[in-house]
């Protein structure tokens, strides 16, 4: 499942803390920061044992970042800028919390796993766009079928990361197995983004 390719159905869930925040008047650029703090605090508390205290920060630090572009969209202040931040932001925020809750529960290799290849299932898509190009841009998002391609992306990773730290304090091998599980399907949905690409574009031969 790709819950990114449903971001459509997704903000009907959102829009109503873009919506208040759009209302005030708060700077998208400032919702972004906001996200970025949290995340970041997030992954501390994540490292100090509370798992249970890590998943609501990071679950205030997601509404944040859904609301930026809402904000920016809405109140005509969406800036590439902005664009830019947001983008740094979230990746700044998944190499914290992918990171510290691998170092605390399951090593250091499932560390430097989970954080190389989640990166690399992210980087890949603006490393398309760049080289080879995309279909269409509405509102500041990209329309493209690689959009819809993996199987499991940022949202999946998050939900997963979410429920198997609500379940810690019955099981805390959970965390473990969660880490492990989003390194592994993270993997898999990486493939099936490079084998697309080869598909469509494995025989046109740069000029």
């Amino acid at each position: 499942m790709n819950i990114t390719s449903k971001r459509d159905v997704l903000k009907k869930l959102y829009s109503p803390f873009g919506y208040a925040f759009a209302r005030a008047n708060v700077h998208p650029n400032v919702i972004t920061l906001g996200a970025l703090i949290l995340g970041t605090i997030a992954a501390f508390v994540y490292y100090q044992g509370h798992p249970v205290i890590g998943a609501f920060l990071l679950f205030c630090s997601g509404i944040l970042d859904l609301c930026d572009g809402y904000v920016a969209v809405n109140n005509r202040k969406a800036t590439k800028f902005g664009a830019v931040f947001d983008w740094i932001a979230d990746k700044w925020v998944d190499g914290f919390v992918l990171g510290s809750v691998a170092l605390k529960y399951a090593g250091n290799w499932m560390a430097l796993f989970v954080v190389v290849v989640s990166m690399l299932h992210t980087f890949i898509k603006p490393v398309v766009y760049s080289e080879i190009g995309y279909q269409v841009r509405e509102t500041g998002k990209i329309k493209d079928p690689l959009e819809s391609t993996g199987f499991f992306g940022r949202p999946e990773t998050f939900i997963t990361l979410f429920i198997a730290s609500l379940l810690y304090p019955f099981n805390h091998a959970v965390l473990k197995y969660g880490i492990e599980f989003i390194g592994v399907m993270s993997f898999m949905s990486l493939m099936q983004r490079i084998l697309y690409l080869y598909k469509h574009y494995g025989k046109e031969y740069e000029e």
